[in-house]
């Protein structure tokens, strides 16, 4: 019962706080208007910055993945059989990585584009 009474006057003691840090939040916003980020120096760069890398990621994710997947059947044709298992499952997780890589850097084209 004592720790009862000492975790609810904790968790009282809490809500007073957060609730003070909540008003004291709400009585000094300040509304801050932003016309010219889009045009900034800053905000065009990091467009171009995220098209290119996407871009790329879209070249080299198929590229870096076969030749992984060239070196798993390699190693999987000279292990055993436990081993086997592991160096397909390797090839699965290689197959399915490539493909999620490209399509999160084709969402982010399709995204990116939409800012434009």
């Amino acid at each position: 019962m004592k720790k009862m009474n000492k975790w609810l006057q904790r968790g009282k003691a809490a809500a007073k706080v957060f609730s003070a840090a909540a008003v004291m939040f709400l009585m000094n916003s300040r509304t801050a208007y932003a016309s010219s980020v889009s045009q900034s120096r800053l905000a065009l760069g990091t467009e171009r910055l995220i098209k290119d890398a996407t871009s790329w990621l879209m070249v080299l994710a198929p590229v870096v993945a076969g030749l992984l997947i060239i070196y798993f059947c390699i190693r999987r044709s000279a292990a055993d059989e436990m081993d086997q298992k592991k160096w397909n499952n390797r090839i699965v997780v290689a197959i399915v990585s490539c493909i999620g890589a490209v399509i999160g850097s084709a969402t982010l084209n399709v995204i990116i584009g939409y800012f434009r």
